[in-house]
């Protein structure tokens, strides 16, 4: 694995430019999955946001997973990417599989797999899909200032590509 490189990430704003950032490629194998996880959570700590650090952790981990299942592709890495702002802990994993997008389901009882996004928009205050040139990146980002009984993710299910809902299994 190539080592991670840091990255600053420019905002719309000069105050959300990027306080920390990391970048580090992944062979798209389940390790790869725990590894991710691992070294979320450890950065999100040591840049002084262990409040964020469970959250951003499982994050990586639903989305790293989704990329390794949906959008793995032998031989070509996966992305994960951390940028942190005074207001903003963004995550973003990337795949080489562009024409294969999430999208929001509801799985089913006996269903092993499909709840994964359904987490992601449920803990993440927003999350999107951005095209590439090669394969797509899905981010969610989580507020990086956050009052102590402020509850965690969106008020109400508003994550996604536009026109998306959930689907519910027949």
């Amino acid at each position: 694995m190539p080592s991670a490189q840091e990255l600053p990430t420019p905002g719309p704003a000069p105050e959300e430019h990027a306080l920390h950032g990391d970048r580090l490629d992944y062979t798209p194998t389940a390790r790869s999955i725990s590894l991710a996880r691992h070294r979320t959570a450890r950065l999100v700590r040591g840049w002084g946001s262990p409040d964020l650090a469970d959250d951003a952790a499982l994050l990586v981990s639903e989305l790293a997973t989704n990329a390794l299942l949906h959008g793995g592709v032998k031989g070509r890495l996966i992305r994960v990417e951390l940028s942190l702002s005074r207001t903003t802990l963004r995550i973003a994993v990337s795949d080489p599989r562009g024409e294969r997008l999430p999208g929001l389901r509801l799985a089913g009882e006996d269903e092993c797999y499909g709840r994964g996004l359904m987490i992601v928009a449920g803990l993440a205050d927003r999350w999107g899909v951005e095209p590439r040139t090669v394969g797509k990146t899905v981010y969610a980002e989580l507020a990086a200032r956050r009052a102590p009984d402020a509850p965690v993710g969106p008020r109400a299910l508003r994550a996604g590509p536009p026109g998306e809902r959930p689907v519910r299994p027949r």
